[in-house]
C-alpha cells in the first residue's frame, strides 16, 4: 500500500473527520467565549471594583527605557489581568463542555434504558414451570 493511499484511508476515517469538525467548532466557540469575557463580563466587573480594566493589570518588573542608540527597550511586565481573563474564559469553556457532556450522557442512559432487552428467564425456572403445569393437568 502506498503512502498516499494509506494517508487517504487514514484521513477519510470517520473519527478523524469528527475530530477535525470538533477542532473547528471548538476554535469558533473559543472566540465567542473570548468576546463574552472581554467585552461583556469584564467591563461590568471592573466597574464594580472601581473602574479597573483587568486586561491592563500587571506587575512591572522593569520600566520601558531608551538605550544609547535611541532605541526603545520595552518594559517587562507580568500580565496578571490578561491571565485572569484567560482563566475566566477557561472556566466558562470547561463549564459549557461539562453541560454538553452531561446532556449527552443523560441521553445515552435514557436510550440504553429504552433499548435494554427483557431479561431471559433462566432454564431451571422454565423447567420448574413445566413440571408445575404438568402436575396441575394430572388428576
Amino acid at each position: 500500500m502506498s503512502m498516499g493511499s494509506e494517508f487517504k484511508e487514514f484521513a477519510m476515517r470517520g473519527n478523524v473527520v469528527d475530530l477535525a469538525v470538533g477542532v473547528v467548532i471548538g476554535a469558533a466557540f473559543g472566540k465567542i467565549v473570548t468576546a463574552l469575557v472581554d467585552q461583556i463580563i469584564m467591563p461590568p466587573l471592573g466597574l464594580l471594583i472601581g473602574g479597573a480594566d483587568f486586561s491592563h493589570w500587571g506587575i512591572t518588573l522593569r520600566d520601558e527605557t531608551i538605550d544609547a542608540a535611541g532605541e526603545v527597550i520595552p518594559a517587562v511586565v507580568i500580565g496578571i489581568g490578561e491571565f485572569l481573563n484567560v482563566l475566566l474564559q477557561f472556566v466558562i469553556v470547561a463549564f459549557a463542555i461539562f453541560l454538553v457532556v452531561k446532556g449527552i450522557n443523560r441521553l445515552k442512559r435514557k436510550q440504553q434504558a429504552e433499548e435494554a432487552p427483557p431479561e431471559a428467564t433462566p432454564e431451571d425456572v422454565l423447567l420448574l414451570r413445566e413440571i408445575r403445569d404438568s402436575l396441575k393437568r394430572t388428576p
